[in-house]
């Protein structure tokens, strides 16, 4: 039995080397931050990530579920923590807009948040509601 899962964890292993090369995988920076209202913590949500055609990578929306303070560190399925550098324009959970009545922050095209992300990452961004 143990020779049957150390052979099923080495062919696991294998193919997923196989199946991820280098050229694949997406140079990523950190991206951290806050979502505030009026200076308060918005949170039981999420953020997402909506890359520009300028951005390094756009095969994904990097996102984030926003914690207790309203902080956020930004993922990119299936790679791990941070985005590739680029433009990206920012929205809320459409359900969180929502409930924060601002209905456009949930819509990639109405959003008026905009970023820039640097080689170099952003981990103080604070994105206000207004």
């Amino acid at each position: 039995m143990k020779a049957a899962r150390n052979i099923g964890l080495s062919l696991l292993t294998t193919v997923l080397a196989v199946g991820c090369s280098d050229g694949d995988v997406p140079r990523l920076v950190p991206v951290q931050g806050k979502v505030l209202k009026e200076g308060k913590a918005i949170t039981a949500g999420s953020i997402y990530l909506h890359p520009d055609a300028n951005a390094e990578y756009t095969e994904d929306n990097p996102s984030s579920i926003l914690q207790i303070d309203g902080g956020f560190t930004m993922k990119t399925y299936p790679f791990g923590e941070g985005v590739a550098p680029g433009g990206y324009t920012v929205t809320l959970a459409p359900e969180l807009a929502q409930r924060v009545s601002k209905p456009n922050y949930g819509s990639p095209e109405k959003s008026p948040w905009k970023i820039s992300v640097p080689p170099e990452g952003l981990t103080e961004l604070v994105l206000e509601i207004e």
